[in-house]
C-alpha cells in the first residue's frame, strides 16, 4: 500500500481563494478585515512566521499591521499595547507571536486580548466555549486538520482518534474538535505507557509532540490518516515532522508530508478566522 498525499499547499490556495472573496465583499462595504500581529525579540523562526502570516494576509486583501519590538519590551507596555488594538475598529485580529521572552507571562497576555478579537483561539473563554461544542474561534492548527479531514471525505463520525500530543496549542483543542465531530478519541502525552498501543488502533492519527520520528510504521495502522503536526530537522538540516514518513506512507491510507502539509493550514486558518472576526464585527 502506497498513502494518498494530503496535499496542505493545494488546499490552502482553495480556501484562500474564498478568503479574498469573502474580504472583497467586506472592504466593498467600506470594512476591510485587519490584523494586527506583534512579534517582541529577535527569534529567526518567529520572525519567519511573522513574515508569512503578513505575506498571507497582504495576498487574500486582509489589512495587516505589524509591530515589531525590542526584547527588552515590558510585560506593561505590551500590554499596554494589546489594550489599544482591542478598541482599534480597524483591527478584528490579534495575534502575538510566540514564544516571548521570559520576563513576560505569555498566559497574561493571551488573556489581555479581547476574545473576540483572539484570532488564535488561545483566550481562556474561547478554550471554553471549544470546550462546550460552541467555539467562536478555533486554534488554527487543530482547525486545519479537520479542514484536511474534510477535503479527503473522511468519515470522521465514529472512527478510532488518536492524538499524540497534549499542548494547550494543538493536542487538546484537536482532541475537542474530533470529538465534536463524532470521534472516538485518545489523547496519548509524554506518560503514555505504550505509545504504539494506542497509535496501531488509531483510523485517525494527529501526532503534534516535535520529536522526530516518534511514530513509526509498525505504530500505524493500516490504511489510517495519519497527520503529522511535527516541524523538526533531520541529521541533514532539512525539515521533516514527527512521522517516520517514508516507512508511514507505505502502511498508511492517507499521510501529510513535512513540509507541504498541516504547516501551510495553520496560517489559511488564522486568515479564515481574521474574516470570521470581522463579518461579526
Amino acid at each position: 500500500m502506497s498513502a494518498n498525499i494530503i496535499d496542505g499547499n493545494l488546499l490552502s490556495k482553495k480556501l484562500r481563494s474564498h478568503v479574498a472573496e469573502r474580504a472583497a465583499a467586506l472592504t466593498r462595504q467600506g470594512h476591510q478585515p485587519g490584523l494586527a500581529v506583534i512579534l517582541v525579540g529577535d527569534s529567526p523562526a518567529s520572525q519567519v512566521y511573522v513574515r508569512n502570516k503578513i505575506k498571507a494576509c497582504e495576498d487574500v486583501g486582509i489589512h495587516s499591521v505589524f509591530e515589531k519590538y525590542d526584547a527588552t519590551l515590558s510585560e506593561a507596555d505590551l500590554l499596554a499595547r494589546v489594550e489599544a488594538l482591542n478598541h482599534d475598529t480597524r483591527i478584528h485580529g490579534i495575534l502575538v507571536q510566540l514564544p516571548l521572552p521570559a520576563h513576560i507571562d505569555s498566559h497574561k497576555v493571551i488573556e489581555a486580548i479581547a476574545a473576540d478579537k483572539d484570532v488564535d483561539g488561545f483566550h481562556v473563554n474561547n478554550a471554553g466555549l471549544l470546550m462546550t461544542g460552541q467555539p467562536l474561534f478555533r486554534p488554527c492548527t487543530p482547525y486545519g486538520v479537520m479542514k484536511m479531514l474534510e477535503s479527503i471525505d473522511y468519515p470522521v463520525r465514529g472512527a478510532n482518534a488518536v492524538v499524540v500530543g497534549a499542548s494547550n496549542i494543538v493536542g487538546k483543542p484537536q482532541a475537542m474538535l474530533l470529538l465534536q465531530a463524532g470521534a472516538t478519541v485518545t489523547i496519548c502525552n509524554s506518560k503514555t505507557r505504550d505509545l504504539g498501543h494506542h497509535t496501531r488502533n488509531a483510523d485517525i492519527l494527529v501526532v503534534a509532540t516535535g520529536k522526530r520520528n516518534i511514530v513509526t510504521a509498525d505504530m500505524v495502522k493500516p490504511g489510517a490518516v495519519v497527520l503529522d503536526v511535527g516541524m523538526n530537522r533531520d541529521d541533514a538540516g532539512k525539515l521533516c515532522g514527527d512521522v517516520d514518513y517514508g516507512p508511514c506512507a507505505e502502511v498508511a491510507g492517507w499521510i501529510t508530508p513535512v513540509p507541504g502539509g498541516v504547516g501551510p493550514m495553520t496560517i489559511t486558518m488564522l486568515l479564515v478566522n481574521t474574516i470570521e472576526a470581522a463579518e461579526r464585527n
